[in-house]
């Protein structure tokens, strides 16, 4: 009888020559490769992303506020001379890549674009065979006012402008002729006004290219409708803002006046002034008449009027006397005390012999009475009243230990930098001025404490780099996580190499049929009690025995790497 051993043997799969990755990816299943793929895919959309984002130009403005007619003719210039463009801000700028701004503006200046919405007298240029002399007028005053136009458009705080002018016609056969007008209207930049000064310069400008224009007949209008010249009759309507400019800068003036004198005195950021100023705006207008008597009887009197009435009845009166120069003479005039009573008129007899008559004179004489006419006109934006407030901060000394003390200023000198601010200001009693000077010690804040309280984060500088690094850190970040979880692990699969994967593969135990029992030296005989080993070499051998085929796909398939049904 023969006897049959079973003995355990370690059959390891024979490796497969393949590629590392070919390999790798084969083991890899479903799942991991369609990971794998999505990893790469995403990698390769975030180098593409980098690389357009790279290549993009950086934009700048080419032309801003345009006419429709000059931004049509810029954008097929444009596209005739291969020039990327776009549009920004509406449509209202052209837009154009930063490198080519400057070679662009050349070539198109060189084609006379943009030829700017507004014609002056190029106008004059185009004219046509058969022009009335009323289209030859329109169109020089179309020219004028293209010319003050741009004129006006040239001063740094006005964004655009546009000028009506009305020019009468001219005729010889009126007796009075019209005087021309014009009306400017003004759009401003944001934030930006124009002051007295200037709203005269513009005035005067138009005024100027004008002939026989008042510089009253222009007016200027904001483009809020707020009237910025002077109204015809001269007066100011209510408060308007010329007025608040003149009371603003009376009271800048004054403050700079008081800062400028007692700087030099406390110091520097230790002084601390504020005027207001009360301005009269209105217009006064008097007028006196005064009637004074005469000083004396014997002060010159003019005379204005005098009538002398004669009457007489009777025979001619015969001259009498002593023959002589004397006698013949006329009588004296008779003369009338001022201030006196009245000589009384009465009939004087006539001397004679042998004749006699009777004779009447009267005498009116009106003098000048003295009179005065006084007209006074007083004129606007005088100072009413004047109330200045100063803070002066108290003296700081350093001891040596370097500590710093604050003291307060001595009364005396106090009172002596009151005096001189109230010579500063024309400081006036009568006028109801005051002037207030306090020492106190000033709450001043230190840099380092203005920076330790703003964050970081928050500074306008910092927000603005970390805005403009949030896209390519945001990029990079998604790079990587991307890497890191998806196409790394499963590299790190296809890189590993086969014999480790089989190494870490469990061994199976094959059991072998052996037609001779092994010899087992140093064992202990078994028992006659069957074991649990000794159970499954008995079914081992069983199957084997009634099944061959069975365990000969059995290690078929171990051979092969395939797992056991």
């Amino acid at each position: 009888m023969s006897t049959t051993a079973v003995a355990e043997l370690d059959v390891t799969p024979p490796a497969r020559e393949r590629s590392a990755f070919g390999d790798g990816f084969a083991r890899m299943d479903q799942a991991q490769k369609i990971k794998l793929g999505l990893g790469a895919l995403a990698l390769l959309a975030i180098a593409l992303a980098f690389f357009f984002m790279g290549r993009q130009p950086e934009w700048r403005v080419l032309y801003a506020n345009l006419g429709d007619k000059d931004g049509g003719a810029i954008v097929a210039q444009l596209s005739q001379m291969n020039v990327p463009y776009k549009h920004a801000e509406g449509g209202q700028a052209i837009m154009v890549p930063a490198d080519k701004v400057h070679d662009t503006r050349l070539r198109l200046a060189s084609q006379g674009l943009p030829k700017g919405s507004v014609t002056g007298f190029e106008m004059m240029e185009a004219n046509r065979f058969g022009m009335t002399q009323f289209q030859e007028r329109l169109t020089f005053q179309r020219g004028l006012e293209g010319e003050l136009t741009r004129s006006i458009q040239s001063l740094s705080s006005v964004q655009s402008a546009r000028i009506h002018l009305a020019l009468p016609n001219q005729n010889g056969f009126f007796r009075e002729q019209q005087k021309p007008s014009a009306s400017v209207l003004l759009t401003l930049h944001p934030g930006r006004t124009l002051d007295r000064a200037q709203v005269a310069g513009i005035v005067h400008l138009v005024a100027s290219s004008v002939p026989e224009m008042n510089p009253k007949a222009v007016s200027i209008v904001d483009d809020a409708g707020n009237l910025l010249s002077n109204p015809p009759d001269g007066q100011a309507q209510g408060a308007d803002t010329q007025k608040l400019q003149y009371v603003q800068q009376l009271e800048q003036l004054y403050t700079r006046r008081i800062m400028e004198m007692l700087e030099p005195l406390v110091g520097r950021n230790n002084v601390k002034a504020q005027v207001s100023a009360e301005v009269d705006f209105s217009m006064v207008e008097s007028t006196s008449e005064q009637h004074r008597p005469n000083q004396g009887p014997d002060a010159p009197a003019t005379v204005r009027s005098q009538q002398t009435v004669e009457d007489g009845s009777g025979p001619r009166a015969q001259p009498s006397g002593v023959p002589g120069a004397v006698s013949n003479q006329p009588p004296a005039t008779g003369t009338a005390p001022i201030n006196g009573a009245a000589a009384p008129v009465g009939v004087n007899s006539a001397q004679g012999t042998g004749q006699a008559g009777s004779s009447r004179r009267e005498s009116v004489v009106n003098y000048e009475v003295d009179k005065t006419v006084k007209v006074v006109r007083e004129s606007s934006g005088q100072v009413k009243r004047l109330s200045a407030a100063v803070v002066i901060n108290h003296r700081t000394t350093v001891d040596k230990a370097g500590k710093e003390t604050t003291t307060a200023i001595p009364p005396q000198q106090l009172e002596q930098m009151t005096a001189l601010v109230r010579e500063t200001i024309g400081f006036n009693k009568e006028r109801g001025d005051s002037v207030n000077v306090v020492n106190a010690v000033f709450n001043v804040e230190k840099a380092g404490e203005d920076a330790a309280a703003l964050p970081w984060w928050k500074e306008a500088d910092n927000q603005e780099l970390m805005r403009s690094l949030a896209w390519p850190l945001g990029m990079v970040g998604l790079g990587l996580l991307v890497l890191m979880g998806m196409v790394r692990p499963g590299l790190k699969l296809m890189k590993t190499p086969a014999a480790r994967r089989l190494e870490t593969t469990p061994v199976q135990p094959l059991n072998a049929v052996l037609n001779e029992s092994p010899e087992r030296p140093g064992l202990p005989m078994p028992s006659n009690e069957p074991t649990a080993e000794a159970q499954r070499i008995a079914d081992a051998k069983r199957l084997a025995l009634e099944n061959p085929m069975a365990v000969a796909n059995i290690v078929k398939g171990w051979v092969n790497g395939e797992a056991p049904a």
